[in-house]
């Protein structure tokens, strides 16, 4: 197993692909990795010429773009033929729009999922990671729980690989990505190159877990090395106060609470109490176990536990008000430079830290 270079001359397909996340991985996967191609997967023809003709690495001649959508299980299995790791990126994420859409969120986030792993499994892949998130943990609004559902089937998926034993599935499970599409970074910036004169806020005392677009990355290539199969991997990233981003975003600006919006949490949570009992700690991660192991090629809590997972102390939550870590101004805009308006990285980081 190539824990170093996991995805060294191998084809891989990016659901979602031209999602902020999936171009970030696809350029760190081009050019610091040497896979042999890298297909992008995705359901928007302008998406996908718009990023190839952004020029660079997304001209490669090793990419491919390949149009479907993760509903249709058959152009999935056209898409997989030779394919030998996935990263499921494809999903609607926003949480109002969840609340007022729910089926079409069910269609694609439960129903996608199903058909990447039925997929998956019919054309032999060799790995598949799912991108999760921290609202799947203890769900209140329907996008958290489409995606616990998710969760859920990739796990399960690899009771049903029979004797092949691939593919292997895991999830990868992590809190708001710093300046990703759609995220408050680029439209509270927005904002303020407009001449706003306060930023709206749901509520002052809101907390939230943040990872860099490049840390959310290196952390699933990496997790393509070690992964067992029925693992959620969630990282050990650092908190922040909503109020000290606007800070950091707009220093001395009036902020304006609004209020919190349908199905939002005040604080997150990435692990309960409950999925503590069998989850296990790693310098740079926690892993949860499947709760039902229902194959010997699986992880399991005491597999896990033998490549060097350490117990957790009862009564553990991994929430982002009670975390050790903080991002606090100062640390805020030094991500922050990094940051495009765009939600993608620059090429430096200024004060990042890992």
């Amino acid at each position: 197993m190539n824990t170093t270079f996991p995805l060294q001359d191998k084809t891989i397909l990016v659901t979602g692909g031209t999602g902020s996340f999936g171009k970030c991985f696809i350029k760190k996967a081009l050019t610091e990795h040497n896979p042999r191609k890298v297909i992008v997967f995705s359901r928007d023809e302008l998406k996908q010429w718009e990023m190839r003709q952004s020029g660079g690495v997304f001209d490669h001649e090793k990419i491919r773009y390949f149009l479907g959508d993760v509903r249709d299980k058959e152009r999935l299995l056209r898409a997989f033929r030779d394919v030998d790791l996935v990263v499921h990126a494809a999903a609607l994420k926003q949480v109002p729009a969840a609340e007022y859409n729910p089926t079409e969120f069910v269609k694609t986030n439960i129903h996608g999922a199903m058909n990447v792993v039925d997929a998956a499994i019919e054309r032999g892949v060799e790995k598949v990671i799912a991108l999760s998130t921290d609202k799947a943990a203890n769900p209140i609004n329907l996008y958290g729980a489409t995606k616990l559902c998710s969760d859920k089937l990739f796990v399960s998926g690899n009771a049903y690989v029979g004797q092949r034993g691939v593919p292997k599935f895991s999830v990868v499970r992590y809190g708001n990505v710093l300046g990703s599409r759609g995220s408050i970074v680029p439209r509270w910036r927005e904002m303020v190159a407009a001449g706003a004169k306060e930023l709206s806020i749901t509520d002052p005392r809101m907390t939230r877990f943040w990872i860099t677009l490049p840390h959310a990355v290196d952390f699933v290539i990496a997790n393509f090395g070690r992964m067992l199969g029925g693992e959620i991997y969630v990282p050990k990233i650092p908190s922040m106060k909503i109020l000290d981003l606007a800070e950091a975003i707009a220093p001395g600006l009036k902020t304006n609470p609004i209020g919190i919006r349908p199905g939002e949490k005040l604080h997150e949570l990435m692990i309960g109490e409950d999925d503590a009992r069998h989850s296990l700690e790693f310098d740079d991660c926690y892993a949860i176990a499947p709760e039902a192991v229902a194959s010997r090629r699986m992880a399991s809590y005491d597999r896990l536990r033998g490549i060097g997972g350490r117990v957790l102390p009862d009564g553990f939550t991994y929430m982002s008000d009670t975390n050790t870590q903080w991002l606090d101004v100062a640390g805020l805009r030094g991500l922050l430079a990094g940051i495009g308006m765009d939600g993608q990285p620059i090429p430096v980081v200024a004060g990042a830290t890992r």
